[in-house]
């Protein structure tokens, strides 16, 4: 989690807080679910500017801390997020004691880690029976018009690697259980501005590329008469996973 793609969201937090989606408070609930009922520490791993962990904080008894390599998109989280003990660190370097916490949690992040090393680490900071906890919000392309407008914006990492069959952990943990949730977000052209301009690609591309992104996204909402103030509904599969410390 500590290439130069990875780090480059702070440079566009306020747009990543905007115009990323949450996650689905079921999706969260089933990543948590083999953990025993009473109260539980939960630490978010590259926690961005909070989406996550905002969800995290309203399971019951839940102690939630947030971690991430880059410090304003932390900032961004403290704003959003109050209370919430916030840490600069990777999946691979966890600034957390051994056996420290009951869950591990990434949004959108595990395609950043080494699964080996990032394994190994959450291994050392979970308790016994503790969970690792991955989820992602993927724009749902067998829908037209979002396929066209990801061809526009250029596949995403996560993307990538989902397609090409999923996220691997290894030991000690144990294998990964997976399930998927459906649904849509009314979105504006300026929230899909934004959420195009929080993805690493185009937050590192040159101006004449970003220009050409925004132009072709134009034209694609034009022709799907979206309208400035207008919304449509964005399709999204939540893909979660978990795997219990064996």
């Amino acid at each position: 989690m500590s290439d130069g793609l990875s780090t480059s969201f702070g440079a566009e937090a306020h747009n990543y807080e905007l115009g990323r989606p949450d996650y689905p408070f079921e999706a969260v609930a089933w990543m948590l679910e083999p953990l025993p009922a009473d109260s539980h520490r939960i630490a978010d791993v590259g926690a961005g500017t909070g989406k996550l962990t905002r969800v995290l904080a309203k399971a019951p008894g839940a102690e939630v801390v947030a971690i991430d390599p880059d410090a304003e998109m932390l900032a961004t989280l403290r704003a959003g997020v109050p209370g919430v003990p916030t840490f600069v660190g990777t999946a691979e370097q966890l600034p957390l004691p051994d056996a420290s916490v009951d869950a591990v949690v990434l949004g959108q992040a595990w395609h950043w880690v080494d699964p080996v090393r990032g394994s190994e680490e959450v291994g050392r900071v979970l308790r016994g029976g503790g969970v690792l906890g991955l989820i992602w919000n993927i724009r749902d392309e067998r829908v037209d018009w979002v396929r066209r407008l990801t061809g526009i914006m250029h596949g995403s990492h996560a993307e990538v690697m989902l397609a090409g069959g999923g996220p691997v952990v290894a030991p000690p943990m144990g294998a990964l259980e997976e399930h998927t949730w459906e649904w849509a977000r009314p979105i504006t052209r300026d929230l899909l501005h934004r959420m195009a301009a929080s993805r690493s690609y185009i937050i590192t591309a040159p101006d004449e590329e970003k220009q050409r992104i925004r132009r072709e996204m134009d034209a694609l909402f034009d022709e799907l008469g979206l309208a400035e103030g207008a919304t449509i509904d964005l399709p999204y599969v939540t893909r979660a996973y978990r795997s219990v410390k064996s």
